[in-house]
């Protein structure tokens, strides 16, 4: 099933990004939560590196310098929002469906990804 669109969307560039959904529901994400669960390539595959082996060496430039933010956000069609991190990260493109997927406040209890 394809998630409808958000009636609104509201990015804090330094805190976070709320989002309405059609049925009433709201969702919020942190800043440094989106970033962690990008969809991008790359970071699925440091996720699933990570969750077999906590030792997992991070990538140069994460986690390091100043505070995370968001630069910007555009839409992608009817369908997602990319989002462009101050670190350089701007490939993943969040799908209406994934942000409901990964929604911190709907995920399964004792997750530890929420």
């Amino acid at each position: 099933m394809i998630e409808p669109p958000p009636t609104r969307v509201d990015l804090k560039k330094d805190r976070g990004l709320t989002v309405e959904w059609a049925d009433g529901t709201t969702s919020y994400f942190s800043i440094a939560y989106l970033r962690r669960m990008s969809p991008s390539a790359e970071m699925r595959q440091l996720r699933d590196e990570m969750s077999s082996n906590p030792l997992t060496v991070l990538p140069a430039g994460m986690g390091s310098g100043g505070a995370l933010s968001a630069l910007d956000a555009e839409l992608v069609g009817n369908y997602a929002i990319r989002i462009r991190f101050n670190d350089g990260h701007d490939t993943g493109i969040f799908s209406w469906g994934y942000l409901r997927s990964i929604d911190p406040n709907q995920g399964p209890p004792g997750d530890p990804t929420r």
